[in-house]
């Protein structure tokens, strides 16, 4: 009788050919799942430049092994806004009325960075889409989105119990002293808990932890919530179901702690597009829903000191006028220039009182403020022109049309995720964290659609 051996897999041709044309699925995952990590160490939004870099191999690894790349639909409108933020660059060193006069190359490191983040989401972008199920599944992605938001809750209650707290990061003691210290630089890689604001009489903690500024925050808040439901939603774990339905409870303190005005709003357009969606599927039960929650809201905001910091919020609009200021001051930018824009944002000339009064040690948001800082719509006018914006908006738009019959449970999460940054381009800038939500939440339509589950 003769013994015949296990055959042993060889590391050959087909095998090495087989292992290129796939994907791994860390780099994605290991910016959410370890996003924490990257904060504390100081990379925070500097880890999606990093990622990008072994996301691009692998994609080009795999194309030359002769898997097809895909794009998402609607993708010649996101290379519009790539070609025209590149376009825009020529008129960086234009200086419209009004502004502080500059070199050019003296703006130039900020266009890069943002140009670097908006190519790096680009890769993001396509890298999770061309992603299998088998390497990354749709509810893998979903409940690391989830993750997120849990995050974000946390990142907000500790801005809120300890709106002081900072620290110097490994990243950040490793730069030059000179570098550092730059205002720009120390938003990338300090990590810190909170920003204090005077709004509602008397300096207060905003949360913005792990996000770098409150108004980010609050958009963040905004993208996530509806991957947590869905992950909860999905689970066959009654525990799990509990901890997110308490997490999202917990949830409305640091939100109306967050003096936010435009993370109120944004959830009320959720809620809204969430609701139309359902009752037009049929599910009838999520008016009931709807309703329970407002009133359980509103008995929460009357019963407890919640009710008051709303009220003072909605009292005390000292943002308002310079908010006013600057949409003219970008629209007047715009009018002068609308085709390319200015590539960039400038500083006005003074404060919008007069062009005597700046920033100072002693009144650091007097003046000089950020023409297209204040929010996306803005930016996209003024720094890019018509041509971007019709890019941008054209692509996100034409993924919320594309994909308009998606019913499934992520597809309604991940397309009010990009109908509530439509409203948040009002007021909030979208790099680059927001963004890199948008992106992924395009790349969940997009391979829902691949799947055949858009009629489901």
């Amino acid at each position: 009788m003769t013994a015949v051996a296990p055959a042993i897999p060889v590391a050959g041709p087909a095998n090495r050919s087989a292992k290129n044309r796939s994907l791994p699925a860390w780099p994605v995952a290991g910016i959410l799942l370890l996003y924490p990590l990257w904060w504390a160490l100081g990379l925070g939004v500097l880890i999606f430049p990093l990622m990008a870099v072994p996301m691009l191999f692998l994609l080009v690894r795999r194309r030359t092994a002769g898997r097809p790349l895909r794009l998402p639909p609607g993708f010649a409108w996101w290379a519009i806004f790539l070609i025209a933020v590149v376009v825009s660059i020529a008129a960086l060193g234009a200086d419209p009325a009004g502004t502080v006069v500059e070199r050019a190359s003296s703006r130039l490191p900020a266009v890069v960075y943002k140009l670097s983040m908006y190519a790096s989401l680009t890769v993001l972008l396509v890298y999770a889409g061309n992603l299998t199920e088998v390497e990354l599944s749709r509810h893998r992605l979903v409940r690391l989105l989830g993750g997120m938001f849990v995050l974000t809750v946390a990142g907000g209650l500790l801005g809120m119990v300890a709106g002081t707290f900072e620290f110097t990061s490994p990243v950040e003691w490793l730069l030059p002293s000179g570098v550092r210290n730059k205002g720009f630089v120390r938003s990338l890689v300090h990590p810190y808990a909170a920003q204090i604001m005077d709004l509602v009489g008397g300096e207060k903690p905003r949360p913005a932890a792990p996000w770098g500024y409150t108004n980010t925050w609050g958009n963040n808040f905004c993208l996530l919530v509806g991957f947590l439901l869905v992950a909860a939603w999905a689970s066959r774990s009654a525990g799990k179901k509990a901890l997110a339905m308490l997490c999202l409870v917990v949830s409305i303190v640091p939100a109306v702690a967050s003096l936010n005005r435009g993370l109120w709003i944004g959830i009320g357009v959720l809620v809204v597009y969430v609701a139309i969606r359902l009752v037009l599927a049929g599910r009838l039960w999520i008016i009931g829903a709807v309703l329970v929650a407002a009133g359980t809201l509103t008995a929460a905001l009357v019963a407890t000191p919640l009710g008051g910091t709303v009220q003072a919020r909605l009292d005390n609009g000292k943002s308002n006028g310079v908010r006013s200021f600057l949409i003219e001051k970008a629209i007047d930018g715009f009018a002068a220039s609308p085709v390319i824009g200015y590539g960039g944002t400038r500083n006005t000339l003074g404060g919008r009182n007069s062009i005597t009064v700046g920033e100072s040690a002693g009144c650091e948001r007097c003046g000089n403020f950020t023409v297209g800082g204040n929010g996306q719509l803005w930016q996209l006018l003024y720094a890019h022109g018509a041509a971007g914006t019709v890019g941008y908006l054209g692509f996100f738009g034409y993924g919320l049309w594309r994909f308009r019959r998606d019913r499934t449970a992520i597809g309604v999460a991940a397309s009010g995720a990009i109908v509530t940054s439509f409203s948040a381009m009002l007021w909030y800038n979208s790099l680059v964290t927001p963004l890199a939500f948008m992106v992924l939440a395009y790349a969940l339509l997009w391979r829902n659609w691949l799947e055949g589950k858009d009629n489901e």
